[in-house]
């Protein structure tokens, strides 16, 4: 059976739902370097059981948009059907990279000051610290808060699954009336 109605519409289900996506990720400060936006992409597959549309992007894509649990706060993200689950990952003993961090800092061109108010200040309050004593205390501040999950991806898959029923039915009734012409 021809099928390029179907396929012409898991095209444009796939396109929608990685332009929603780059959308809500441009929206927010999670993008300093637009790497993850880029990254964002999908393919079509078909096999003798059907067709399978993949999503992908870079691996660190699924923490920003699930979020995850530290230490301290647990961490909870929007599903594609609309639920609020808990974050299935979470820091245990380890705290993300500083040298990751770093990067991130400098490219946010941020600088660390000593608190005023910390005892340990003396008469130091005000003052630049390093960029790796900064990235160092952020990485811990982040393991014990973790990270918010944004469902950047989450939440375009939801729209997109709800437009799916009505507009893959169309597709399929449009095939279905191809091959009934081409029989006739």
């Amino acid at each position: 059976m021809k099928t390029n109605n179907l396929i012409k519409y898991l095209d444009s289900f796939g396109r929608y739902v990685v332009k929603q996506a780059r959308t809500n990720l441009s929206k927010g400060d999670k993008n300093a370097t637009s790497d993850l936006y880029n990254s964002i992409g999908f393919e079509i597959s078909s096999d003798s059981k059907g067709f399978t549309i993949q999503f992908y992007m870079d691996s660190y894509g699924k923490f920003v948009d699930k979020g995850v649990s530290g230490t301290d706060k647990k961490r909870k993200y929007k599903d594609y059907s609309g639920k609020v689950v808990p974050s299935p990952y979470k820091y245990k003993s380890k705290q993300p990279p500083t040298s990751i961090i770093e990067k991130w800092i400098k490219t946010r061109g941020l600088k660390g000051r000593v608190d005023k108010k910390w005892k340990g200040a003396g008469n130091r309050g005000g003052q630049f610290i390093t960029d790796k004593a900064f990235a160092f205390l952020i990485a811990r501040s982040i393991k014990e808060k973790g990270i918010k999950g944004i469902s950047f991806f989450q939440r375009p898959l939801e729209l997109g699954i709800n437009r799916l029923s009505n507009d893959l039915l169309q597709g399929i009734k449009e095939d279905i009336t191809e091959v009934l012409k081409d029989i006739n």
